[in-house]
């Protein structure tokens, strides 16, 4: 069975996303193929949570909220499972509608499709009014998520990854390349190990 999901924050990175769903180890060739489309999330907003680098996103009463993201399909029952991990006790998977940007089409147009997404469910009290802003985290913040390109790891990054996991107050809230959750989907179950290796 195949999953189409939504996403709106960090994992719309690429890099994460693959951090997140598939064996490091795995070379990129082998990996399955994923097809990703922008979307649009309709009577929804995206907010900055504090002290961490990824957002969240919550259901709005203004007819016109709408959050930009990615869909992604061909999503493995063992990468739901993983991305479940991921996001952990702060959010919860729920079934929404969303709209198709294929082509460049407006807001209002485009087909619209099921997909998951995850819904922030920690409390308002965590957010900040600020939109989270994508191309920022990309910026200043993704390298601590994905320890940088293999050359970097290769040339020392690793330890400054370790280091940056280590700290109390980790922005990346354990998510990161050597953050707890990282290691728990590493280490995880017997049963949690047998879905990983069903999906490369």
């Amino acid at each position: 069975m195949t999953h189409t999901a939504f996403f709106y924050g960090t994992l719309m990175a690429t890099p994460v996303l693959h951090r997140v769903i598939h064996n490091p180890t795995i070379p990129s060739s082998l990996l399955p193929t994923l097809t990703t489309r922008p979307a649009i999330l309709q009577n929804h907003t995206r907010h900055r949570v504090r002290h961490a680098d990824y957002p969240a996103v919550v259901p709005s009463d203004d007819q016109g909220a709408c959050v930009r993201g990615v869909l992604v399909s061909g999503l493995s029952d063992a990468d739901i499972w993983r991305l479940d991990v991921f996001e952990g006790e702060e959010y919860e998977r729920r079934r929404v509608r969303v709209r198709v940007l294929d082509g460049g089409e407006e807001e209002g147009e485009g087909e619209e499709v099921d997909a998951e997404t995850y819904i922030w469910i920690a409390g308002a009290e965590r957010l900040e009014p600020q939109e989270w802003d994508f191309d920022e985290f990309v910026r200043e913040k993704m390298r601590r998520w994905v320890g940088g390109s293999e050359e970097e790891r290769d040339s020392g990054f690793k330890d400054v990854d370790d280091a940056v996991a280590a700290l109390q107050n980790d922005p990346t809230g354990g998510r990161g390349f050597n953050g707890q959750i990282t290691r728990a989907l590493e280490n995880g179950s017997e049963a949690g190990k047998t879905m990983i290796r069903s999906a490369v």
